[in-house]
């Protein structure tokens, strides 16, 4: 049992994760992932930004109706419609001249055409295949209750779309490059696609470059 202390950071579940998220989960010692959080609408946990020809487009996984402070755990989807296939369209359209999609496009698309019940099997799958993809063995835990140690670094909440950050990412080349400026801190998949092998040079780059801090 992995114990929290000083050098322990505790993140919450995102969808497709941004690079801050991915810097801060690789700077520290060990990851706290709190899927008892209770959930919070419009944050990262059920969206993600990717690069497209209009411009940033916000990727938004629809849930069902909440009962009062549910848990992340707990957040079941909505498939009434198909979101997936949407979301994996949108992708798709956006990076079909990235460097690299082809060589990923094949580990990422049965995801987007299998049914998942809940978020938090669908954004720990997600999570699963791009440490793979990136190669980084990099273990964390999942919670086994809220997190309330005051011990840990705690970035469930500073690490959200709408609060803003001053993290910086060093510029690579993105789709769209002569259309619009360097988009930073984007879903982990724009820059997966865009560099393919490079990825995880650049990533251990910016955690070692990050500051981590209450």
């Amino acid at each position: 049992m992995v114990e929290i202390n000083m050098k322990s950071v505790v993140l919450s579940l995102n969808y497709l994760p941004s690079l801050e998220w991915f810097a801060v989960f690789l700077s520290s010692d060990h990851v706290f992932i709190d899927i008892h959080e209770h959930y919070l609408k419009q944050s990262y946990r059920n969206r993600c930004h990717i690069l497209s020809a209009n411009g940033k487009l916000a990727l938004s996984i629809p849930v069902k109706k909440l009962n009062t402070k549910e848990a992340v755990k707990d957040i079941q989807l909505e498939n009434d419609f198909n979101w997936q296939s949407q979301h994996w369209d949108a992708i798709c359209s956006a990076y079909n001249s990235s460097p690299f999609i082809f060589y990923y496009k094949d580990y990422f698309e049965p995801l987007f055409k299998r049914r998942y019940s809940g978020l938090m099997e669908w954004n720990i799958t997600l999570l699963d295949l791009c440490l793979k993809l990136l190669k980084i063995d990099k273990q964390y835990t999942l919670s086994a209750h809220y997190i309330e140690d005051e011990n840990a670094l705690d970035y469930r909440n500073s690490i959200h779309p709408k609060i803003h950050s001053t993290f910086n990412s060093p510029s690579y080349l993105q789709v769209f490059t002569e259309k619009y400026p360097f988009h930073p801190n984007l879903s982990i998949i724009d820059l997966l696609f865009n560099e393919g092998n490079a990825a995880k040079q650049y990533l251990l780059a910016l955690s070692e470059n990050i500051n981590l801090k209450k």
